[in-house]
């Protein structure tokens, strides 16, 4: 084998340890002209060489030595992380079965007996050292290869989650939706989920649940594009037939993110998350919301969550026919619907964290810009129409 191939020299290292510096001498006489040889008097001094800078590829390991034996090196190598890869063989004139099996029990790989027979012990050596570096090779790949999978999937992620943030804007009522306002309430729904995890009664919430509640709610209202721009565009009050058709959106939504899960045969995750928020974000605590009436705990916990997040932002920066309110006056508006409208235990959560989603809306205001399309969108989607 070319030990030099992938940054490996040449030039492998190989550690004797032995108490008897004749058998030092003839070791290292013997494996000098091919590797470099390295020797220690004692097993405390070994231990110290194999955890240095430059630790050995090879560990040839007296076993009867003074103080510390052979035994309780291996031992303490084979505990390490830094020493546990290098292979040990011992040399001992013990060669009763069970004092082999104990070194191989102990992480030992081969028994060189003495009197050391030299050819005998050149080929072991060479073969070991071969099998480490084949083992090195092998785990530097596999960590490469880790490496490349992390970035990987970091990629897609980054993907996935600005794909989530563009049909969810394009799903919403378009005038006023802005990449702002999906990124208030994706922050908000990962405060707001991170504090009710603080509560002993939803202590069980996953950290990596509240993560797929606040990416998956951009796409909350992804069934409002099954619903006509004359109706969701209204200014006005919707009559009893408009109001009808609008109150379709969430089981659209709802419909659609499932065909999408199914035919992904992905596991349950993101898109399970998105269809919840979007079938159950207009219930209501206490049975009074739409489509289907659910109450209490039988609202998916992250339409709940959205309930309350939505209800803030739609306040604070409200659609073009009402007028903004400040932080304290939609902070009272959430906390008079606990009960009714809004999960008692999330509208506390909302109030324990209420300084951090006040902070979000100052950071990630809408813009003059903004205000401005919202107008120019209206006045070109209702054009012409009664």
């Amino acid at each position: 084998m070319n030990d030099s191939i992938l940054g490996y020299t040449d030039q492998r290292t190989v550690l004797v340890v032995d108490d008897a510096p004749d058998n030092l001498t003839l070791m290292a006489g013997l494996l000098k002209d091919q590797y470099r040889v390295k020797v220690a008097p004692s097993g405390a001094r070994a231990l110290q060489i194999a955890e240095g800078e430059d630790p050995p590829d090879l560990i040839l390991l007296d076993i009867m030595m003074p103080g510390m034996d052979g035994y309780e090196v291996c031992s303490r190598l084979k505990a390490s992380g830094a020493t546990r890869h290098i292979p040990v063989v011992f040399l001992t004139a013990m060669s009763a079965d069970e004092d082999q099996k104990r070194g191989f029990d102990l992480g030992g790989v081969d028994y060189l007996t003495k009197p050391i027979q030299p050819l005998l012990m050149l080929a072991r050596v060479r073969t070991h050292l071969e099998n480490k570096l084949a083992a090195d090779m092998l785990r530097d790949h596999n960590a490469f290869l880790e490496q490349e999978v992390q970035r990987r999937s970091r990629d897609v992620v980054a993907l996935q989650e600005a794909i989530v943030l563009a049909l969810g804007r394009l799903a919403e009522n378009r005038e006023s939706s802005t990449w702002n306002h999906m990124l208030r309430r994706q922050q908000a729904m990962r405060v707001l989920g991170t504090q009710l995890r603080r509560d002993p009664a939803h202590a069980a919430l996953a950290e990596q649940a509240v993560e797929a509640m606040a990416k998956a709610a951009p796409l909350h209202n992804i069934g409002l594009v099954g619903v006509p721009d004359r109706i969701r565009l209204a200014q006005g009050e919707l009559g009893p037939q408009e109001l009808a058709v609008y109150r379709t959106h969430p089981t659209i939504g709802a419909t659609v993110l499932a065909q999408a899960a199914a035919v992904s045969g992905a596991p349950a995750g993101l898109l399970d998350v998105a269809r919840d928020l979007a079938a159950a974000h207009h219930e209501h605590w206490d049975g009074s919301g739409y489509p289907a009436g659910l109450a209490g705990e039988a609202i998916p916990l992250c339409a709940r969550l959205l309930a309350v997040v939505d209800a803030y932002d739609e306040m604070v920066f409200p659609p073009l026919h009402r007028a903004p309110v400040p932080h304290e006056e939609a902070l009272l508006h959430v906390m008079a619907g606990a009960g009714t409208r809004f999960d008692p235990a999330v509208v506390e959560a909302f109030v324990q964290a209420q300084e951090s989603i006040r902070e979000i809306a100052q950071r990630l205001p809408d813009s003059d810009e903004d205000f401005a399309r919202r107008i120019e969108y209206i006045e070109h989607a209702t054009a012409g129409q009664p």
